[in-house]
């Protein structure tokens, strides 16, 4: 019974779902030039969606800019954000005296650990 209800139908490459009843939402052309390469991308956007002021170019890889009735833009560099290191966050969290006793206690445990009685440098005798 089970083989019947799926004859006829390669599973995964149609979809069983219908389109009808569905609003599509309108739709604009954004174009972005490379400086580099010269290379023209048109991407499709929605029509109330902030398009990006640069994009990566499909070509080359470097940063290609939005192009408005014709004519580049300057990208406005208040729009990007500065990476923050892993570095940075621990500062927010910790002050660096927090952080030097932190390491202290640290190192203190894996020496006793390792035991701090005895030399790494120093080679081992019948081993």
């Amino acid at each position: 019974m089970a083989d019947r209800s799926l004859r006829g139908i390669r599973l995964g490459a149609q979809s069983l779902q219908s389109e009808e009843g569905v609003v599509f939402m309108e739709r604009r052309e954004t174009t972005y030039k490379c400086d580099t390469c010269e290379h023209v991308t048109t991407l499709m956007f929605s029509a109330d969606a902030e398009p990006p002021q640069t994009w990566e170019c499909r070509a080359c890889g470097a940063e290609a800019v939005l192009r408005v009735d014709g004519q580049t833009i300057t990208p406005d560099a208040t729009d990007e954000k500065v990476a923050r290191t892993h570095w940075d966050m621990l500062l927010e969290r910790r002050s660096r005296a927090e952080l030097e006793e932190l390491l202290e206690e640290r190192l203190a445990f894996i020496r006793a650990r390792r035991g701090a009685g005895e030399d790494p440098t120093r080679e081992k005798i019948g081993a």
